[in-house]
């Protein structure tokens, strides 16, 4: 078996898109959610509430060609993998066309503005506004084949088109791919572009906030007094190697994978079981012949929607007990769906590094059906620890659990 090791990392958030200011926002507890006016237009859409990236901009020398067949969330997804390669240093690097580098991406769905398209024609038996490039932003695996076409990648190719666990589950299967020898590196992660379309789907389930004239208070997970889930965007791509290959190239690494856990409950689309949910978790501790209490922090799914966070946390409870600290990053940056758990994964891994974690924003009186956790409240706290645990919950009952180690 392989050591699979982080050789790169770059994203863009709702709170910033590189480490230095994710990590400033972070610690003065200033949230992305912002109140979107424009929806006021959506009859029978509740919430207003979302997280942009706010400064996200395709570089000029992504010509009219290259992006063609590119929608935003394809291009969140090609830019922050340039950003990850060039942070690797194998940006143009001759193992990237190889056929030993692979992908393993995922969004929860293609570019929403293709779908539009397409329901055109259905609703009015016309095709108007169809064309060739229609489809290929609209398609499940439109970042993935798009990062393939760009960078000239000539590997295996997975579609992690798994909602919420899109990124985790494309970080995941990277890591196993090159842990069975299949390949060297892979390109790893996810993306998601905002659209009204995202809230008004947990909006039919009245599971997204509707504090709209107060988008700093929201969302509140684990909170009494949280009343959903907001929607938010972004992307984050990791470059994962094969030890041996980044340390005879010299290269920087910032963590090991150790562990992978993912499983399903088979029990209902929406409704999380925690009884899977602790599996998966078990699952990756096992995969990295690992104890519950070297965990020295727990990164949360943390959604704010009353099942997901009682769920979540009782079966973390149950795992690990209160003597794990654990907070949620999508207090700062909403739900950003098909890439949080990369987004996630990346701030776990930066904080570990500088032995410092952010608390839960907004977080004031946890609910007493949630498991009696560690909570980090208020402020960030100073925690020196060897690993670290990204958890993961989607629609469909898919559970996934990442387990990083610190590298020195």
């Amino acid at each position: 078996m392989k050591r699979v090791v982080v050789t790169g990392m770059a994203g863009f958030s709702p709170i910033g898109n590189d480490w230095s200011t994710i990590n400033e926002n972070l610690k003065i507890m200033q949230t992305g959610i912002v109140r979107i006016d424009d929806w006021d237009k959506y009859d029978g859409l509740n919430t207003r509430l979302a997280a942009p990236v706010s400064d996200f901009k395709v570089p000029e020398h992504y010509t009219r060609k290259v992006l063609r067949g590119m929608g935003r969330v394809a291009q969140l997804g090609v830019r922050s993998t340039e950003l990850a390669l060039e942070n690797a240093g194998l940006l143009g690097d001759e193992l990237v066309s190889s056929g030993q580098m692979g992908i393993a991406y995922g969004s929860s769905a293609g570019d929403t503005a293709a779908f539009a398209g397409f329901a055109h024609m259905i609703a009015n038996h016309s095709c108007d506004g169809l064309n060739a490039n229609s489809y290929i932003k609209m398609m499940a695996h439109t970042s993935p084949v798009n990062i393939g076409v760009h960078f000239g990648l000539q590997g295996r190719v997975y579609t992690t088109s798994s909602a919420c666990t899109s990124a985790s589950q494309g970080i995941g299967f990277a890591y196993e791919a090159i842990k069975h020898g299949q390949q060297i590196a892979m390109v790893a992660g996810g993306c998601e572009s905002l659209c009204a379309t995202a809230a008004a789907v947990f909006d039919t389930l009245y599971a997204t906030s509707v504090r709209n004239d107060e988008p700093h208070l929201s969302p509140k997970p684990f909170d009494i007094d949280r009343d959903g889930l907001v929607i938010g965007e972004g992307s984050c791509t990791f470059i994962l190697e094969e030890l041996e290959h980044a340390e005879a190239r010299g290269a920087k690494i910032y963590a090991e994978i150790v562990g992978f856990g993912t499983n399903s409950d088979g029990s209902h689309i929406t409704q999380p079981v925690a009884e899977t949910m602790e599996k998966a978790m078990r699952l990756s501790l096992d995969d990295a012949k690992l104890s519950p209490d070297t965990i020295g922090y727990v990164s949360a799914h943390g959604t704010a929607t009353d099942r997901g966070d009682v769920a979540e946390t009782n079966a973390t409870f149950n795992l690990f007990g209160n003597k794990t600290p654990i907070s949620s990053f999508k207090s700062f940056t909403g739900h950003t769906l098909g890439a949080c758990g990369a987004l996630e994964a990346w701030v776990a891994i930066e904080m570990m590094t500088q032995n410092w974690f952010h608390a839960t924003a907004n977080l004031d009186k946890v609910d007493p059906a949630c498991g009696d956790l560690d909570y980090i409240i208020h402020e960030g706290r100073n925690i020196e620890t060897e690993y670290v645990m990204s958890n993961n919950f989607a629609f469909g009952g898919i559970n996934t659990s990442l387990i990083f180690k610190h590298w020195s």
